[in-house]
């Protein structure tokens, strides 16, 4: 049986989307360390999260925003002890492999993931190996074909085209970035 265009965008595929912490206070809560830009979305109520790429499910029964940090209860864990044997779980969502940010302007890892990087001349400079989330800025990690990645700030004025249907990005680089990385 072979899937045609249309049937990929029902497959679904998991994407991280945080790491569980400490327990916060007594009835269970944990802290969570957010690796998704739509975590109210991600963890609202009701969501069933995967832990560390396995078939071990976990569905969120209540969230909450303390002091900057995301807390989420879990259904069946009521008290700080059960939280506790949650500590360093990386916790992964089911999503289309379609689905898109709200934000035209934003793009999911796994999309960038892949694409070609050309530069203005449109020469191939590498294919995205990865995204870094830094807390200054977000950069590409382009492998060229030397295998020597370079890291590109992903910024509008250095990427100024990302084609996704096209599985393509061109890059204006600052002056001897790529260069450098030779």
């Amino acid at each position: 049986m072979s899937l045609s265009a249309d049937d990929h965008s029902s497959i679904p595929m998991r994407v991280v989307v945080g790491r569980l912490g400490r327990p916060h206070g007594i009835r269970g809560e944990v802290t969570v360390e957010v690796r998704t830009d739509e975590p109210d979305m991600r963890f609202a109520p009701g969501t069933v999260l995967f832990v560390n790429g396995s078939d071990r499910r976990l569905s969120v029964d209540r969230i909450h925003w303390h002091s900057g940090r995301l807390l989420v209860t879990f259904d069946g864990i009521t008290d700080r002890t059960a939280a506790e044997t949650l500590r360093g779980l990386v916790v992964e969502v089911e999503r289309a492999v379609d689905e898109k940010p709200e934000d035209p302007e934003e793009f999911y890892d796994s999309a960038l993931t892949g694409c070609v990087v050309e530069g203005l001349d449109g020469v191939v400079i590498g294919v995205v190996a990865e995204v870094i989330h830094l807390p200054s800025q977000d950069m590409l990690s382009v492998r060229k074909p030397d295998d020597q990645d370079v890291l590109v700030p992903f910024l509008a004025r250095f990427v100024p085209t990302v084609d996704i249907a096209a599985r393509r990005i061109v890059i204006d680089p600052p002056t001897g970035l790529i260069d450098q990385a030779d």
